[in-house]
């Protein structure tokens, strides 16, 4: 964007050249003929004409270029103004075969009311190298925002089961614990009360793009929803696996429950035989298999999760962005009088991909899930999430139209962000122009996974965000002009050659008619 910038304003400097070059050239004319060296007849208004013509045409051409430079393409923006900061997590102390799956509370983070633009993350060892998956599985990582009381310090313990929150506010997405210590400050929907973050990816995440397209942001602690007597805090949950030695690498990050030799989940519930892998499984502190002699304490060490924030502060050229998470394992349905709201939502978050039984790269397992969408807003950003053996997903409107496709990348090296067998990165939808969406739509979510062999714990998740609103309308220039930023580069040449062309012509022509008048007159 600085060489952009450089190359509008070399572009300006050109045109004023041009404008005070032909404006001179002309008044030397006039003031040459008005001495009485021409025959040729003065009229005023001819002068009068030269002078507003070539005042106009350049001032259409600065128009332009000014209009063409549009804050709704970040130039003018909240690009400006972004800031950004790294951060590490507390440590995670990792054996070979070892799970951690903490919810670590009243994390690093940017205070105030801001607006967040993108939120980047990756394990890395003390040293700050990047640590590749197939070290190190990165199975997920998500933050929430919550308050908590003044003076009241939450801890792990405090999280059971379905992390103790039983009051829900559906008009603030504000979720109550049963002793009204914290509050849980949960997403857009759909599924709030499984899926409640704001960001979250696995193993793809260093090459996912999280950017909230300019002028959107997600917004957080705005003093006026905060609640009395309470400080607006952030929690970190991180599910790591140790897959060193693993005797089963993909078995360990697919959790499948033969490998941890569990039988009842972290709370103390028996686990279903025909469950086979899953989150149940490989809890916090659980254990993969790994070879013999493989876990011998010489091998423990400390990760981070290291992650980028970038957010702006709050003003009102921001436009609110709300993050809706739909899950292709949602158990609803539509009924009469549905409203479609999450109180209607039971999402099981993972599934089970069972092998085909012929062989052959043909075999895709397809899950579809319709979901009445409870908002009217307009969609700016998109991105699925998969495990390995996704072949990408997508979400289209009820009768076909599609609205964004997300591809996985598959890594083939060895290097983090390039780990063979693994997802590496998702690929986003960022519409040219923000997909509008009515209360009551329905929307169609499709993902596929190779089934070639099966798959267990698998996931399904379309992250979107929706703005219910769009920037205020601005002057515009027909739609020929309005691109992308990668594309104004060419207008500002386009307005060069369409301004400079028609100049020299007239430069062209008057010089002629001098030389015939200068001819009349000897």
């Amino acid at each position: 964007r600085g060489h952009f910038r450089q190359n509008i304003e070399e572009t300006l400097f050109f045109l004023r050249y041009i404008d005070q070059s032909l404006n001179t050239r002309l008044k030397e004319q006039e003031n040459h003929r008005l001495s009485g060296n021409f025959r040729y007849p003065v009229r005023i208004h001819e002068i009068m004409a030269r002078y507003l013509g070539t005042s106009l045409i350049s001032s259409l051409v600065l128009l332009l270029i000014a209009l063409t430079i549009s804050p709704s393409h970040g130039f003018l923006g909240t690009e400006k103004n972004i800031k950004s900061a790294v951060f590490l997590s507390p440590k995670l102390v990792m054996n070979p075969g070892s799970v951690a799956n903490p919810f670590l509370f009243d994390i690093d983070f940017p205070k105030g009311h801001i607006g967040i633009k993108s939120f980047d993350a990756e394990v890395v060892d003390e040293s700050g190298n990047p640590v590749p998956l197939h070290e190190t599985y990165l199975h997920h990582w998500v933050v929430e925002p919550y308050y908590v009381r003044k003076g009241f310090k939450l801890s792990q313990p405090d999280m059971p089961k379905n992390h103790g929150f039983s009051k829900q506010d559906p008009e603030t997405n504000l979720a109550s614990s049963r002793s009204d210590n914290y509050v849980l400050a949960k997403n857009a929907g759909l599924c709030k009360n499984t899926l409640r973050h704001f960001f979250g990816l696995g193993s793809e995440t260093r090459k996912t793009s999280t950017y909230v397209p300019d002028p959107y942001a997600i917004e957080f602690d705005n003093p006026d929803e905060r609640p009395d007597g309470y400080e607006f805090k952030w929690l970190l949950n991180i599910h790591a696996i140790d897959t060193r030695g693993a005797v089963d690498k993909s078995g360990c990050t697919e959790c499948r429950c033969d490998l941890y030799n569990v039988t009842i989940d972290e709370y103390g519930r028996t686990i279903k035989p025909d469950y086979k892998g899953g989150l149940y499984c490989c809890y916090d502190k659980s254990q993969c298999l790994v070879r013999n002699g493989f876990d011998n304490g010489e091998k423990t060490r400390t990760l981070y999760l290291k992650y980028t924030v970038r957010w702006v502060d709050w003003d009102s050229s921001v436009v609110p962005a709300k993050a809706y998470i739909l899950d292709v394992t949602d158990s609803w349905e539509r009924k009469e009088g549905s409203t479609g709201d999450s109180q209607e939502h039971y999402c099981h978050v993972e599934y089970e991909v069972k092998p085909c039984k012929t062989n052959g790269d043909g075999c895709v397992d397809v899950k579809k899930k319709s979901l009445m969408m409870p908002f009217s807003g307009y969609i700016v950003y998109g991105v699925a999430h998969q495990h390995a053996g996704g072949l990408g997903a997508s979400l289209s409107r009820e009768g076909g139209e599609g609205i964004c496709t997300s591809m996985p990348k598959y890594g083939n090296g060895v290097e983090p962000g390039n780990e063979a067998g693994y997802i590496v990165g998702m690929s986003t939808c960022y519409p040219q122009e923000p997909v509008e969406v009515s209360y009551g739509e329905t929307l169609t979510l499709e993902f596929n996974y190779s089934s070639a062999i099966g798959h267990t714990g698998v996931m399904g998740l379309f992250y979107i965000l929706v703005a219910q609103q769009l920037p205020e309308p601005k002057i515009s220039l027909p739609a020929l002009f309005q691109a992308q930023t990668k594309s104004l580069s060419f207008l500002a040449f386009l307005a060069v050659v369409v301004v400079v062309v028609p100049i020299a012509a007239v430069v062209y022509r008057t010089q002629n008619r001098e030389d015939c008048y200068q001819s009349l007159s000897t």
